[in-house]
């Protein structure tokens, strides 16, 4: 299990909500479906690391800051070498040219990762500088995506491809050594130094009023859903649901979407389109959360 868990950015989280409650823009759903495709990458890289057999602490998804300037790692893999990766859920055939990865179908630019890459790691190994450590940095861009194909790939340069992927299990899996203190405490900085950004900024502007209200799948995100007993029915894909999750996966994103709205029994009920009884809202608020205030201005945490 890696010692920091990969989860979904909030930004990512937002646009789904918003993708299937309003109109987005063409930029809107393009920058959404990027960011969901980057997300599911990252996850495919991490059912092959969370198998590794060699001790390592793994660190997903750290936000850095280093003299003003911020940078990601995707993946952190630390042994008595510490691994950056950078993965890319890429497609296509791609041609290495001069520098410039580009889409062959089309003649499109990559932004090369490689530049973003060596950033990284200098700004990287400048932060281990500062605290005291001393080991040894490797970086590497992965592109995980089965489908992706790069010609005249350069052989000097720190990419591995998908059919390089069961080399580098192998290779990280070679380290007999344990875990320490030292590696423990390093890891543990490295945590304390990750950056929560607000997600607020890189989604588009949004209301209440204009949000579509209603219960939703949790497979499809459909809102044809109604409700039979304490069972939530999706028309769309047949998945079903217990009512207590669905309307507390609501009000999660309610909470996400509408910080500084208060959570009541009436404003849940609207929000989840009025497909269950203000009753059964109650009992579910009052079940799973703390109730504050009294009568009719009673509300939840």
């Amino acid at each position: 299990m890696a010692y920091k868990p990969r989860t979904e950015r909030e930004d990512i989280t937002i646009l789904r909500i918003l993708n299937t409650s309003m109109n987005l823009s063409e930029e809107d759903k393009w920058n959404y479906f990027r960011l969901k495709k980057g997300f599911a990458g990252e996850l495919m890289f991490d059912s092959l690391t969370e198998k590794i057999q060699s001790e390592c602490l793994i660190l997903n998804d750290l936000l850095l800051e280093l003299n003003n300037s911020k940078f990601q790692i995707d993946t952190c893999i630390i042994q008595d070498t510490i691994y950056l990766f950078d993965v890319k859920n890429h497609e296509g055939d791609y041609c290495y040219e001069k520098g410039d990865f580009i889409l062959m179908k089309n003649g499109k630019l990559m932004q090369n990762p490689l530049d973003q890459l060596n950033r990284c790691e200098t700004l990287f190994r400048q932060l281990l500088q500062k605290y005291g450590y001393k080991l040894p940095v490797e970086a590497w861009v992965v592109f995980i995506n089965p489908d992706f194909t790069l010609y005249q790939a350069p052989k000097d340069k720190p990419i591995i491809y998908p059919t390089q992927l069961n080399t580098l299990m192998k290779k990280l899996n070679k380290w007999t050594g344990k875990i320490n203190g030292k590696h423990k405490k390093l890891a543990d900085l490295l945590i304390s130094l990750h950056q929560v950004e607000s997600p607020y900024p890189r989604v588009p502007h949004y209301n209440y009023e204009g949000l579509r209200k209603g219960l939703t799948s949790a497979c499809c995100q459909s809102f044809s859903v109604s409700v039979n007993g304490r069972i939530a029915v999706c028309d769309d894909c047949g998945s079903k649901e217990g009512i207590d999750a669905a309307v507390l996966r609501r009000v999660k994103e309610l909470k996400l979407l509408f910080p500084e709205r208060k959570i009541t029994t009436n404003g849940v009920w609207e929000w989840c389109g009025g497909i269950c009884s203000k009753k059964v809202i109650k009992r579910v608020l009052i079940q799973n959360m703390k109730s504050m205030g009294y009568g009719q201005w009673t509300y939840y945490e």
